[in-house]
């Protein structure tokens, strides 16, 4: 069940190790952009954080700002950081971005500047653009 921490560990060898490298070498923002799903559509809107856990539903809440949302995802800034692989809870502004509370999975997050963090989310389901966000991502 769990590894065995006597045996020794097994280190890349010397070509693996290039192949990681130039691998990483490539992972470039653009590069990052084009493999994209789905297209992203800069919107600004209100946007609650909380726990997507319900039992920890209270203990939990922040205000954001979304930045761009795609049917797969959402970008936004918030004040505090948001831990990366955890799930939460999003309720947007229906008056400027028309989702229903959606769960989705933080997938990054890092420093803008003091008391601001960007973070992205995975939904775990695709969502539906509204028509008007629709048509601006076409």
């Amino acid at each position: 069940m769990f590894d065995d921490f006597d045996k020794p560990v097994e280190v890349l060898g010397e070509e693996q190790a290039f192949d990681l490298l130039r691998e990483l070498e490539r992972n470039t923002p653009e590069e990052i952009r084009r493999q994209r799903a789905h297209f992203r559509v800069g919107v600004r809107a209100n946007v609650t954080l909380q726990s997507g856990n319900a039992s920890e539903l209270l203990d939990f809440k922040v205000q954001g700002v979304t930045g761009d949302v795609s049917e797969s995802g959402i970008g936004l800034l918030a004040p505090l950081p948001m831990r990366v692989g955890d799930v939460y809870r999003l309720t947007f502004d229906r008056d400027k971005l028309d989702l229903p509370v959606t769960f989705a999975r933080c997938v990054r997050c890092r420093l803008v500047r003091e008391g601001a963090f960007e973070s992205g989310f995975v939904f775990f389901a695709p969502i539906g653009l509204p028509a008007n966000l629709a048509a601006a991502a076409r």
